[in-house]
């Protein structure tokens, strides 16, 4: 068996790093200091008989990808992304069909055909043709050519590649489509499942579109589960955890008086050292609008309690910085405390029920919305015989040939 070829000193090896990170202490303190948001900020949850009774729109949006390349050098792409909306706990047509399940709004391409290298420049050529990348293109009122940190010759190296940059350009872009739409108002909120430092667009572009959300008063925040910092806080997680429901909980003034509905929240900012722990460089965790990444503001936040889970229930959050630091371009880098615990309470609305306690259910849902990871092979192939045979007349005998995976065969 494979496995039997790991050597054991490989696997001690990944074994002791993984116990020596998980176990650091960067001596943040487990008791919070009101003036300083690199401390914990700890707040009651919002009233679960309560989450729905806010008038703001909490949208979400999400992008996927794949593709299948078959023996005969015929290979199929596709990416996409799209939003959903709910407001007062349903979820509401963002779209103008007349299907009563499918009420989000989602892009698709029409180019997913590639038997040559220069389709893959069709792809990128048609992405700018789509009307949330030309609006963003009209926003920044540049070109492509300044906008995006590579060139098309780049992008176009291979087909992964493309795709995932079709997909994060168009994602963005859905943030500005998003912001734009008549039903959006100030408060409102727009989760994107990541951050808001991509690197497909660059920064001053995105800093443009920061700012134009925050002067809307629409909140843009970025969630991810999956992050270095993670392990780099694993320690202070649970120093934190045991400190809320050891010892806070039986003293905290809560307002709801049922004990079991008695959840302590908590967010920080996450302090330098340990973003330079967790990444390589300090473009990508520079807390700042030029010369690093996108326009986000690393936050650490526990939005519900699961009892024996602890630290997997912490997120990281990205928030808009112009939101945390309102007067950042006037070089002014005093925190929005007020600003920030409204947002992180608010997010709690979205975090005590459907798929994951203490993740925003709307990125559960706007996920299995546009995903494309689930039987997509099986789907599309599915979908090309029945179009080869019924519309284009191809025999049978033929079309199965053209599919033929050797593969399976195996």
């Amino acid at each position: 068996m494979v496995g039997k070829e790991i050597p054991d000193s490989a696997i001690e090896l990944v074994a002791k790093h993984i116990n020596t990170r998980s176990n650091k202490n960067h001596n943040i303190p487990i008791i919070g200091q009101e003036d300083n948001v690199e401390t914990p900020q700890i707040f009651e949850i919002i009233p679960f008989d309560q989450i729905d009774s806010s008038d703001h729109n909490f949208y979400a949006i999400d992008g996927s990808y794949n593709s299948e390349q078959f023996y005969n050098g015929l290979a199929i792409g596709i990416y996409a992304a799209g939003y959903i909306c709910f407001r007062n706990g349903l979820q509401v047509r963002m779209n103008s069909l007349d299907d009563p399940i499918v009420l989000g709004q989602a892009y698709y391409p029409q180019n997913i055909l590639i038997t040559h290298q220069s389709h893959l420049g069709d792809i990128y050529d048609e992405l700018l043709t789509l009307e949330p990348v030309k609006n963003l293109l009209s926003f920044t009122s540049d070109n492509p050519e300044n906008i995006f940190p590579y060139g098309k010759e780049q992008i176009c190296n291979n087909l992964s590649t493309l795709l995932g940059f079709c997909q994060e350009v168009l994602e963005i872009a859905l943030i500005l489509e998003i912001i734009n739409r008549v039903e959006t108002k100030s408060g409102d909120f727009i989760l994107r499942d990541g951050t808001l430092r991509p690197l497909q667009i660059k920064q001053e572009y995105l800093v443009k579109i920061g700012e134009y959300a925050h002067q809307n008063g629409v909140r843009v925040i970025a969630v991810t589960k999956k992050s270095p910092l993670k392990m780099e806080l694993a320690y202070t997680f649970k120093q934190i955890d045991n400190y809320l429901q050891d010892q806070l909980k039986s003293t905290y003034p809560f307002v709801e008086k049922i004990p079991k509905r008695q959840k302590l929240c908590c967010w920080f900012e996450v302090p330098d050292v340990v973003l330079k722990a967790a990444y390589q460089g300090d473009m990508f965790i520079k807390k700042a609008i030029k010369g690093g990444r996108g326009f986000g503001l690393f936050i650490a936040a526990r939005l519900d309690y699961v009892e024996k889970l602890q630290n997997y229930d912490w997120l990281l959050i990205d928030v808009n910085i112009f939101d945390a630091i309102p007067k950042i371009k006037e070089r002014n880098l005093e925190r929005d405390a007020e600003t920030l615990n409204l947002i992180l309470k608010e997010l709690t609305r979205l975090t005590q029920e459907h798929y994951i306690l203490g993740y925003p259910y709307p990125l559960s849902e706007v996920h299995n919305f546009i995903s494309l990871k689930r039987n997509f092979k099986e789907e599309i192939i599915a979908r090309l015989k029945y179009s080869l045979y019924k519309d284009q007349r191809m025999d049978n005998v033929d079309i199965e040939n053209l599919f033929i995976d050797t593969h399976d065969r195996f």
